[in-house]
This record gives structure tokens, sequence and C-alpha cells, in this order.
């Protein structure tokens, strides 16, 4: 057997998967910008124009409105650590191109899992179906999107050699273990993605960009006196090997650590209606989902969500601003062009207190006469792309987070969410408040745990009564799901007073 160096035999096995004769075969250079400049895919595996071009031809072969191609080349790397050992590792690696094809409200979409430019063809044709009239030409010349950079485009993770990444797992693994004597088991997960995609469509726009992630998971057990505690932590970014830095560990197994330990001094939280203080950071999950999804276009188009007749209307407090963005630096939900190619953006959804705006794809911006605001996101190429959130967030406030917390008599402070289920069309929701702390004469006294928020997103927005200085976002990855699709989704708020939530817990 001929010695093979493995990042080389990765990126042949990336290519010769899926990659026959016809195919440009890979010079071997790392995927950077400036490669992605000159055509990634082109370079790679030969989609150059002419081959977008002749596919969006067979796809207007019936006369569709409009005509898109997005191909997706990802390679992915997850290591496993779990009670001292390093237990599983895996690589995974996915190449394909949808084809979509809009005529009126109606969608045509096929895809290909390889890049021969006939299987391109056919899907193109298969979409095109959706339509039923004259050829039209693809005759408009090709011109580059402009797109921010709210994160390295390279394929940051491929270079990295499997022995750093195992480290990284075993050291998060060890801190865990080592950092208190109650703790009896470890688990770590970590993965490490590199992705490149090309968007072309019949208007003759063509972007390419490459979005690198980092995810890391722990999760401990810690046992005193016979009962048993168990919490979890985890930390997702779009960056390479310089995020895992060693006091990027410490933190991240000191915060599971916490976590887990703060159990053991919490009791049940109290029952009933209360003020409750959301911790900055971590508690914007509650806004993603009671109200960020109401504000997501296709929703609203089709009169589901609770604000389809409320756009111009006030919906808070006028100290309430609320965005969406993909330009946060570096976050998981940040990218620098949706799936459709429209660069990045920030969208403010709520303006001191008034609705301005959905979170818009193409559909749903040309049914409302709008821009698209970057909001059009697949999970793959096999998927059409919908209106979803990126980084969502509460701008700061104009209150002092002590502040907030004294002017609570008695209430709860949640800290900690999982768990959450949202009706969309009522804005109905109930999370899970895994810990936090009571507040009682406007100070945090003993922690919580295992209470349900139980109320309504768009009640809940109108009685956020105090809002800090202090907006963070919430550094626990995100994946959203919608419609069977799942994305990287970013969250954050500033320390928030709501005046009143039911809270599902004991009666005192």
């Amino acid at each position: 057997m001929f010695p093979i160096d493995r990042r080389e035999f990765l990126k042949s096995a990336a290519a010769l998967t899926v990659l026959p004769a016809w195919a440009a075969v890979s010079s071997g250079k790392p995927m950077t910008q400036e490669t992605t400049a000159n055509g990634y895919f082109a370079e790679r595996f030969g989609i150059d124009r002419d081959v977008l071009r002749a596919t969006l031809a067979r796809a207007l072969g019936r006369g569709g409105d409009f005509a898109e191609v997005f191909v997706q080349h990802k390679i992915g790397e997850s290591i496993d650590f779990e009670d001292g050992l390093v237990n599983r590792a895996s690589t995974s690696v996915d190449l394909g191109a949808g084809v979509r094809v809009l005529q009126g409200d109606q969608t045509g979409y096929a895809y290909s899992e390889d890049l021969h430019p006939a299987s391109i063809a056919s899907a193109a044709e298969t979409a095109a179906r959706i339509a039923s009239g004259a050829a039209k030409s693809m005759d408009k010349p090709f011109t580059p999107v402009a797109a921010p950079r709210a994160y390295r485009r390279e394929m940051v993770w491929l270079e990295v050699p499997a022995e750093e990444k195992i480290a990284i797992a075993r050291r998060l693994g060890e801190k865990l273990l080592a950092g208190d004597p109650s703790v009896t088991s470890a688990a770590v997960s970590t993965q490490f993605d590199d992705e490149a995609v090309l968007i072309a469509n019949s208007l003759g726009e063509v972007v390419e960009d490459i979005r690198p992630m980092v995810d890391l998971r722990c999760r401990c057990v810690a046992e005193r006196d016979g009962r048993r505690e168990t919490n979890s932590c985890r930390r997702g970014f779009r960056r390479g090997l310089e995020f895992c830095t060693e006091d990027e560990l410490d933190a991240l197994a000191a915060e599971t650590l916490r976590r887990t330990l703060l159990l053991f001094e919490a009791s049940s939280a109290p029952a009933g209606e209360m003020p409750v203080v959301l911790a900055p950071g971590t508690s914007g999950i509650l806004l993603h989902e009671a109200m960020g999804h109401g504000f997501e276009a296709d929703f609203n188009r089709k009169n589901i969500s609770i604000f389809s007749t409320r756009m111009g209307q006030p919906i808070a407090a006028d100290f309430v601003t609320i965005v969406d963005s993909g330009l946060e630096r570096e976050s998981r939900g940040s990218i620098n062009v949706d799936d459709e190619g429209t660069p990045g953006r920030r969208t403010v959804l709520v303006d001191r207190g008034r609705l301005v705006s959905y979170l818009h794809d193409r559909i749903s911006a040309q049914h409302y006469g709008v821009a698209p605001t970057g909001n059009g996101r697949r999970q793959d190429f096999r998927h059409v792309p919908l209106p979803r959130m990126r980084t969502t967030f509460m701008e700061n406030g104009p209150h002092e987070p002590e502040e907030i917390i004294r002017s609570v008599k008695r209430g709860l402070y949640a800290e900690q969410f999982s768990n959450g289920q949202v009706m969309i069309g009522a804005g109905d929701y109930s999370f899970y408040l895994r810990s936090g702390y009571l507040i009682e004469d406007g100070k945090l006294t003993r922690p919580v745990k295992d209470a349900n928020l139980i109320g309504n997103g768009p009640d809940t927005l109108r009685k956020i009564v105090m809002a800090g200085n202090d907006a963070a976002l919430g550094g626990d990855a995100g994946t959203c799901g919608k419609n069977g699709q799942w994305v990287p989704v970013g969250t954050g708020l500033p320390t928030c007073k709501v005046s009143s939530i039911t809270v599902g817990g004991v009666n005192a």
C-alpha cells in the first residue's frame, strides 16, 4: 500500500466518491476566498459558467418566471469523547446540486447527488415541468454578487490534522472529569464543518461562499449523597482552530460544571403567575421561538402568524428593538449570502416597539413588493429555501440589569432553557426552565429548577416592561427546525423583565 497524507486522502475522497472522468480533479490547494473568487466549483468539479448557463436554459425550457441553481460541497468531521476515551470519529461528505423553477406562486424543484452536467440538466428539466409555455432564453451575462464578510471565507477545518481535533475532544472531557470530585461521567461531542456553496440564477446573478463551522457540546453527570444531576453546555461559531484555545475550553468546561453542580442546590420553582426576568444572552432562545418564527414572511403570507395583520403597528414598548442579522461577526447564524444568493444584511423587525419588517425570501418578497432580506435558507441542496431566521436578538434597552432585578418583589430569574414548543399561529409557547433563581425583595436568592414557562409570544412581547443595557448573543449553539429542515441559528437578548408569565412549578 502506498502511504498517503490524511488531508490529501480526505480531499481525494471528497472528490473521487462523486467525480467521474469529466470533472476537473482538485489541485490540492486549500479552499480559500481566492479560489472561490476564481470559481471553486469550476476548478474542482467543472461547474463553470457554461454549465450554469446551459442548466438555467434547460430550467427555463417551459417558460418559467425564474430559475436558480444551488450547488453544495460540505465536508464534516465529528469526534466524541465519553468516560475517559475518544470512542467515536466519523467523516461525512455531501455533494450535489438543486434546481428550482418558479412559475407564479408555484415551485418546481429537483436535485442531483452528483455534479455531472447531464445529471444537473436532468434535474433542471424535471423542475421545469412546473411551468407550461414557450421556452425562454438565458442570455443575461453573469454578474458576481458582492457579498459582505461576516466570517473567514476559507475551508479551515480540512487542513487541521485529526490528532488536533481528537485532542480538543479529549482535553474538554478531561477538564470535565477533573473539575469536581462529584463528577462521575463526562461526554463531549465535537463537529468540524467546511462548506462551499454556489448560487446562480436566471437574473444573471452568481455568487460563491465558503462557510466554516465548529460546534462543541459538553455534558456531565455528578453524584452527591446518592443524588444524581446532569446538565450540558454547547458553543458554536463560524470559526476555525483559533477558537479552541485553552481559555475557551476551560470556560466551556467550567460553565458545564457550574450548570450541573448548581442543580444540587436548586429546589423546584414556585407555581403561578409572576414577573420573570430573562437572563442576557441565553434567554434569546425564547425570543427566537416564541416571537421570531412569527416574523417569518411565509407564515404571514399564508395568514398563519398572529403578526400577519400587524405590520406598521406597535407590538412592544418603545424601548424594544428586535433585529435579525446575517452579519454578526462569526456567529453561528451568520451567512455572507443566503441560499438564494441574496447578500447578508441586518434586518430590523421591530423598531422602537413598532413592527416594520418580516423575514423574506424571494417568493415572499415578490408577494409583498419588497426586497428580499437575505433570509432564504435551506438545509442542503435537497431542499427548497424558506424564510428562516439567522441571528435574532433584541438590542440594548435603557435600564441597568441590577435595577431590573431590584424592581421585582417576588419572581423568577430565568437562565437556562430547553425543549421549547411553540404554536406559530396563536403564538402560544411552553419552555422548560432548566435552571434559574428565585427573586425575593429585589435580590437573587435560592436557585430553582424544573419549571415550565407558559405564555403567548405576542403577549409576552407586550409585557416586556424593562430591558437592560447588557445585550449579548447566546454562545450556546442553536439548530432550528422548520418544515423538516434544520439550519444553524444564533440568538441574543439583554436582561429583560416580563411583568407576568405563567410558571408551572410547585405550589408553595
